[in-house]
C-alpha cells in the first residue's frame, strides 16, 4: 500500500474519492489503534504493578497516587504535543505529522518495558519513567487532531460522523489488546510473575504494532498536499495558510477551548474510573481478582466497536446532540449503581453498570466528538486548534482523574479524603453536569455547521 496525492481540477478542490475516504477511515483508526494501545497498557501497569515497582517506601494510598501521578503527567505533556504537532500539521499536512506521532510513542512504550525499577537503581528509576511517560504524552497529543482531520476532510458530505468514528473505536481496540495481552500473560506466568517481571512483555509488543500502523498510514493520501497540486491554486493556498495556527486559533474563538474541556467531561470520567479507578480499587482495595476488571475493560473495549459506529451514524442522521445529551444523563444516573454494585460484590451488575457507564455513556459522547470539535474551528487551523483543546481538556478533566478519584476515596489516616466510593460517584455526576449543559447551550451556529458538515 504506498501514498499518492490525489489530483485537483480546474477549481482547486482535490477529488476525494470513495477509496480514498475509506483508507483515510482506516489510516485514522489503525494508527488510533497503535497510540492507545501503548497509553494503555501503561494505565493497566500503573494501576497494578507500578505503586510497588517504582514507590514501594510509600503507604499504599500515597503510592498509588504517585503511580497515577505518573499517568497523569502523560496528559500534562499532552497539549505541548497537540501545539506542535498541530503547528506543523497545519502547515505541511496531517499525514507527516502522524507518521511521526506514531514512531515516537511506540519508541517510548518499548523504552519503558525495559527500565530498572526502584530496587535496581533507587530514585532513578521513577525519574526515567516519568520522562518516557511524558515522551508518551507528548506523542499522542499530536494523535487525535491529526486522526480527526483526516478521517473528516476526507469523508462523504453528511457522513462525517460514521467515517471519524475509527478514531473513537481505536481506543477500543487499544482497550482490548492492552488489557486482553495482560490477562493472557497473567494466565500464562501466574500474578506474581507477571508483578515481578512479566508486566514488561506487553510493552515489547508495541514495536510490532508501530510497524503495522506505519505500514497502513503511508497508504493514506496526502490530501492537505492535494489541494496544491497545480501552481495557481498553490499560490492561493499559500496566502490563505495560517502562519501562526494555534494563536490564530486561541484568539479567534476561545471559548472553544472550554467548551471543549465540557464536553469531553463525561466521557473522561465515565472511561478512566471504570477501566483504570475501578481495576485498581477492586484489587487493591475490594481484593477482587484483578481479572475480574481486566475483562471488563476487554468486553467494554470489544462492544464499543458496535456501540460507537452505531451512535455515529444515528448522529448523522437524528443531531449530535440528542446523541451526545442522552449519554451524559445515562452517565449521571448509572454513576451511584455501579459503585453500589462495586461494594455490595454484585459481580453481575458491576458488569452491567460498567458496561452502562462505558458503552452507553462514554460511547455516545465520543461518537459525535470528531465533527463536533473540529468543525469548532475555521479550515485554517483545524489541526491545531481542535487538537491543542482536545489535549487541553485530557489534562483538565482525564489524566488526573485517577489519581484524584484515589484521593477522593483514600482513608484520611493515608492522605486521602477519606470520602470512600460514594464520593467518586459524585466524580462522576459532576462531569455529566458539566457535559450536558456544555453541549445543551452551544449555540444554535455551532451546532448547525458541525451538523451539516
Amino acid at each position: 500500500m504506498s501514498g499518492h496525492t490525489p489530483t485537483a481540477p480546474a477549481g482547486g478542490a482535490p477529488v476525494i474519492t470513495p477509496q480514498m475516504a475509506r483508507r483515510a477511515a482506516l489510516g485514522s483508526f489503525v494508527g488510533a489503534v497503535v497510540e492507545w494501545y501503548d497509553y494503555l497498557i501503561y494505565s493497566v501497569v500503573a494501576a497494578l504493578v507500578f505503586s510497588k515497582a517504582f514507590f514501594p517506601d510509600l503507604n499504599p494510598t500515597i503510592g498509588q497516587i504517585a503511580a497515577f501521578g505518573t499517568f497523569a503527567l502523560g496528559f500534562v505533556f499532552r497539549p505541548l504535543g497537540g501545539a506542535f504537532f498541530g503547528h506543523f500539521g497545519d502547515k505541511l499536512g496531517p499525514k507527516r505529522m502522524l507518521l511521526w506521532t506514531i514512531v515516537i510513542m511506540g519508541a517510548a512504550t518499548a523504552g519503558i518495558g525495559v527500565l530498572p525499577t526502584y530496587h535496581n537503581i533507587g530514585m532513578a528509576a521513577p525519574v526515567l519513567l516519568v520522562a518516557l511517560r511524558c515522551i508518551q504524552g507528548f506523542a499522542v497529543g499530536g494523535e487525535w487532531g491529526g486522526a480527526a482531520l483526516m478521517a473528516t476532510s476526507q469523508a462523504p458530505k453528511g457522513r462525517k460522523a460514521f467515517f471519524s468514528s475509527g478514531v473513537q473505536m481505536g481506543y477500543g481496540v487499544g482497550l482490548v489488546l492492552a488489557n486482553g495481552m495482560f490477562l493472557l500473560i497473567m494466565a500464562i506466568i501466574g500474578n506474581e510473575a507477571m508483578i515481578a517481571w512479566g508486566w514488561r512483555i506487553p510493552f515489547f509488543f508495541a514495536g510490532l504494532l508501530t510497524l503495522v500502523g506505519l505500514w497502513v498510514r503511508n497508504g493514506v493520501a496526502d490530501i492537505h498536499h492535494a489541494d496544491v497540486a497545480d501552481g495557481a491554486v498553490k499560490a492561493a493556498a499559500q496566502r490563505e495558510r495560517a502562519k501562526r495556527p494555534l494563536v490564530e486559533a486561541l484568539t479567534q474563538d476561545p471559548v472553544a477551548f472550554f467548551q471543549i474541556i465540557g464536553i469531553r467531561a463525561v466521557e473522561m470520567f465515565t472511561m478512566f474510573i471504570v477501566t483504570t479507578f475501578g481495576l485498581q480499587y477492586s484489587a487493591n482495595i475490594l481484593k477482587w481478582e484483578s481479572s475480574t476488571f481486566l475483562g471488563i475493560s476487554v468486553a467494554v473495549g470489544a462492544i464499543s466497536l458496535i456501540t460507537i459506529p452505531v451512535f455515529a451514524l444515528m448522529s448523522d442522521k437524528f443531531g449530535r446532540k440528542p446523541i451526545y445529551l442522552a449519554g451524559a444523563v445515562v452517565g449521571g444516573l448509572a454513576a451511584f449503581p455501579f459503585f453500589n454494585a462495586l461494594q455490595a460484590g454484585s459481580l453481575i451488575l458491576t458488569w452491567v453498570f460498567a458496561l452502562v457507564l462505558v458503552n452507553i455513556a462514554h460511547d455516545a459522547a465520543v461518537s459525535v466528538q470528531q465533527p463536533l470539535i473540529t468543525e469548532l474551528f475555521g479550515a485554517k487551523h483545524q489541526y491545531s486548534g481542535a487538537g491543542f483543546g482536545y489535549q487541553v481538556a485530557a489534562v483538565v478533566v482525564g489524566g488526573f482523574t485517577p489519581m484524584v478519584a484515589t484521593w477522593i476515596q483514600g482513608p484520611r489516616d493515608e492522605g486521602g479524603l477519606g470520602l470512600g466510593a460514594p464520593g467518586v460517584a459524585w466524580y462522576i455526576v459532576l462531569g455529566a453536569v458539566v457535559s450536558f449543559f456544555t453541549v445543551l447551550m452551544m449555540s444554535q451556529r455551532q451546532h448547525a455547521v458541525a451538523q451539516n458538515a
